[in-house]
């Protein structure tokens, strides 16, 4: 993570408990294989990218008065088991 990237997004998130869970979160489902929403440069982490959308507005949080769990897709181990794959003969 580059710190001046977490400085620039403190200036935007002001309170950094909700800066660090939104990035974990964002991390978390960049990792799971959700697409990015900025244009990824050569040697950007996971965080990094999330820091960057956070620095131009593309991610964003809300208050609520509630927990909300993430939905969470399903993952495939095997291969095989993947809907409408094809399998070799």
């Amino acid at each position: 993570m580059q710190s001046h990237l977490l400085e620039k997004a403190l200036a935007v998130v002001k309170s950094e408990q909700y800066l660090v869970n939104m990035i974990s979160r964002r991390v978390r489902q960049l990792s799971n294989g959700h697409r990015p929403m900025i244009q990824v440069e050569l040697r950007m982490g996971l965080a990094d990218i999330a820091l960057t959308e956070v620095i131009e507005g593309k991610l964003t949080y809300e208050a609520t008065s509630e927990f909300i769990e993430e939905p969470i897709a399903p993952r495939y181990e095997n291969t095989m088991s993947l809907p409408n794959s094809k399998r070799a003969a």
